[in-house]
């Protein structure tokens, strides 16, 4: 038990590691505490809701991968290197791809309702 407890104490540092040193952390946490301030205002249904959370834990989950391979990659070695780029870009391309797939998602689940909403549909 002892064991299991000190894995989730791991994870949650790890966690707040990233929020605290990550600007972009910070960022898409403030995007998905407005998207879910939108979905609660707009009354999304309970799939919508769940599709909206899995792309913002996917959002921030590869944000904070990103972040590992950063780190590790910047203690391996500070010199330049193409892999070392390359890891890097490619982590950092997963990201943006989960956030446009995310930005995509919330504008097809939240743009009609708050369109509604605001003009009257």
């Amino acid at each position: 038990m002892r064991d299991e407890l000190n894995s989730f104490r791991y994870a949650a540092e790890g966690i707040v590691y990233a929020f605290r040193t990550q600007k972009h952390m910070r960022f898409h946490l403030a995007a998905a505490l407005l998207a879910a301030a939108a979905a609660a205002w707009l009354g999304l249904s309970s799939v919508e809701w769940a599709i909206l959370l899995v792309v913002m834990a996917l959002v921030i989950s590869l944000e904070m991968v990103n972040t590992a391979v950063e780190l590790t990659i910047d203690r391996i070695g500070l010199e330049r290197h193409p892999l070392a780029k390359a890891a890097k870009d490619t982590a950092a391309g997963a990201v943006l791809v989960a956030s446009l797939l995310a930005a995509a998602i919330g504008f097809v689940l939240l743009g009609p309702p708050l369109w509604d909403r605001l003009f009257g549909g």
